[in-house]
């Protein structure tokens, strides 16, 4: 094992006292999200195994100090003592205000660092959760490994911390529908997530492609909807299911899965919002129950191949049994997820089948609609109805704002920000997860030397994601999130590849004070959490390294090559032809344009900074190059 990284901590602890007038660099404490106030001390607090553990009476501080106990065991090998008690040194002292703290709210926290004593106090649970998540922020990375304590001496740098978020609502979501994930997969995603400080796991769970939540009284949901044929290669036109085919592809959550699952993400301060995505997005509930759709065919659960607008897979918005279908799923899913909300899909409904359907036509006569896009208002008029009555309210995707009939649903914004404004001038709540700043399934390097998808995101646009647009009433913003589509992603290892580093970017702008952002100052930070996530095992994306090529013809027709960086602070250097780059090679100037050689096979280009290679060797052919230009000339 390698234990480098420790001597970023090291660093940070030194003899003497107090030293208030010495400015601190941020990056001298390399916490992610960044705290709304912290101040460095001298001197540090070493935790050994007879550091004590004392909790007050408050039943969650006994949760959050056991949580610590088996957290600590497990990485240095001590059993530290749990006690109710005062006085006793060295400790960690966790309690909650008998009196609220103002400043601090319900999810904040106070954390004083002595060299005898460790003090985290909140207001409610959740914060003192928090407070020990930056706690072992400040350990050395090494805390994330096993079995250490005989090479580790286990320093924290003393220092005063104040922090809360900026909003209440800090989430990610997982595409299962498309592919499954297990409860112990769900559990780890839980677990990354606690470290950064996320309290909300939007789960989608239906969709096209899968129905993953058992429900008791529909039983051909999870027998049918839940398995399909295996495919791979691009989604969206992979081959059709045949008729004689075995559906051997998917998986579902039992009820008692899912009763599990919540219980243990609430103990890490996560709410779990399930999403049944209706009206459209259902072909997995029509294969299962084909009365449910207007043409009442019979159709397969969908593996990736492509039928929009060529088979039916919305809900028939005029039939009473798809109400009363409604009403039993929601009913049920309400029993399994206690948070207030429960989110209902409402995104890209083909209407094509509604206009032909005599049923639906009718129901838009009866009630004077004038066309199906109003259809869909009254759909979710009577859904919000149902969901209301199981004591939940209902998120739906921006699609809720047409057609209509408004309802009181809760907003979240994918599509843009007009999008977010239109909500705030309705009055509406919004949760923003525009998929400009926040899909996590979006490309984040080169994509030739990544796996598909459909679109960019690189690291550093993800970390200037900023909710609130600007001139509008930010009380209206309850936060953000990240949604990982599952298209491309069949594994859960690849799904943590695209969570991270991109999820250390969306914790800040969502925790984080917003006039606090230095984005130079946050790649220091985040280099230091990709060791730390490397030591827990958790996979990773590095291209925020590498470079990035841009390439054109001149008017004489020869390419040319343009290069840059994310990071101001790397150098790039490049070949071409068979040769492998490395910081010998030549070093590209940036704003140069560089011009590719005649009967040369291959570019090739790297990135180093104080002589460290940092990303991958990118290697173009040729003929990905000529692609490129003939894709920006299409």
């Amino acid at each position: 094992m390698k234990f480098s990284s420790i001597l970023f901590m090291i660093c940070l602890a030194g003899p003497g006292c107090r030293d208030t007038d010495k400015a601190i660099a941020p990056a001298d404490l390399p916490l992610i999200p960044r705290p709304v106030s912290s101040t460095l001390l001298k001197d540090s607090f070493l935790l050994t195994n007879k550091t004590m553990i004392l909790i007050d009476e408050n039943p969650g501080t006994r949760n959050a100090a056991t949580w610590l106990q088996a957290f600590l065991q497990k990485s240095t090998g001590y059993k530290n003592e749990l006690q109710q008690s005062e006085g006793v040194v060295p400790s960690i002292h966790l309690s909650i205000n008998k009196k609220a703290d103002e400043e601090i709210k319900d999810e904040g926290y106070r954390l004083t660092v002595h060299a005898d004593n460790i003090f985290i106090n909140a207001n409610k649970p959740a914060g003192l959760f928090y407070g020990i998540q930056t706690l072992l922020q400040l350990l050395p990375a090494a805390i994330e490994l096993t079995a250490t304590q005989q090479l580790i001496q286990w320093k924290i740098p003393c220092v005063e911390i104040t922090d809360y978020p900026r909003f209440a609502w800090r989430g990610l979501m997982l595409d299962v529908s498309r592919h499954f994930f297990s409860v112990k997969e769900l559990r780890q995603m839980i677990d990354e997530m606690a470290r950064y400080k996320f309290n909300r796991l939007h789960l989608h769970l239906t969709d096209d492609n899968g129905w993953r939540i058992e429900i008791k009284s529909l039983p051909e949901l999870t027998k049918t909807g839940a398995w399909r044929v295996g495919r791979t290669g691009w989604w969206g036109v992979r081959q059709s299911p045949g008729e004689d085919e075995a559906n051997t592809y998917g998986g579902f959550y039992t009820q008692d899965e899912i009763r599990e699952l919540v219980s243990y993400a609430r103990s890490m301060s996560i709410e779990i919002i399930p999403e049944i995505d209706v009206p459209g997005h259902s072909l997995a509930a029509i294969a299962s129950y084909r009365h449910l759709s207007c043409t009442k065919l019979g159709y397969k659960v969908n593996p990736g191949s492509k039928f929009y607008g060529t088979d039916d897979n919305a809900l028939c918005a005029g039939n009473d049994s798809t109400y009363e279908f409604l009403k039993k799923v929601f009913t049920e899913v309400a029993a399994l997820f206690p948070y207030e909300y429960i989110h209902v899909g409402g995104d890209e409904c083909f209407k094509g089948f509604w206009k032909s359907c005599a049923v639906c036509k009718n129901i838009m006569k009866t009630a004077g609609l004038k066309d199906e896009t109003e259809l869909q208002g009254y759909f979710f008029k009577r859904l919000e109805k149902i969901v209301e009555a199981t004591g939940r309210k209902m998120i739906a995707w921006d699609e809720v704002l047409e057609g209509g009939n408004a309802v009181d649903a809760t907003v979240m914004n994918w599509r843009n920000t007009e999008g977010t404004s239109a909500a705030i001038k309705k009055g509406r709540a919004v949760i923003v997860a525009s998929k400009d700043y926040t899909y996590l399934d979006y490309y984040q390097g080169d994509p030739h030397a990544e796996k598909p998808s459909f679109g960019m995101l690189r690291f550093k646009k993800v970390y200037e994601f900023e909710p609130v647009p600007e001139g509008t009433d930010d009380h209206f913003v309850l936060g953000g999130q990240g949604n990982l589509w599952s298209e491309f992603v069949p594994e859960f290892s690849h799904a943590e590849y695209m969570l991270w580093p991109r999820s250390f970017a969306l914790a800040e702008t969502l925790w984080s004070a917003k006039g606090k952002r230095n984005w130079d100052d946050f790649t220091k930070r985040t280099a230091h959490h990709l060791q730390r996530l490397k030591n827990a095992g958790i996979n990773y994306s590095s291209s925020f390294y590498d470079a990035m090529v841009h390439v054109s013809k001149n008017e004489k027709g020869r390419i040319e090559i343009s290069l840059d960086t994310e990071l101001d602070s790397a150098k790039i250097y490049y070949s071409f032809g068979e040769t492998i780059p490395d910081q010998h090679s030549k070093e590209y100037k940036r704003g140069e344009k560089l011009l590719f050689p005649e009967n040369a096979g291959f570019f090739r280009v790297v990135t180093y900074r104080d002589m460290q290679q940092l990303g991958k060797v990118l290697v173009l052919p040729l003929y990905e190059l000529e692609r490129r230009i003939a894709e920006q000339k299409s």
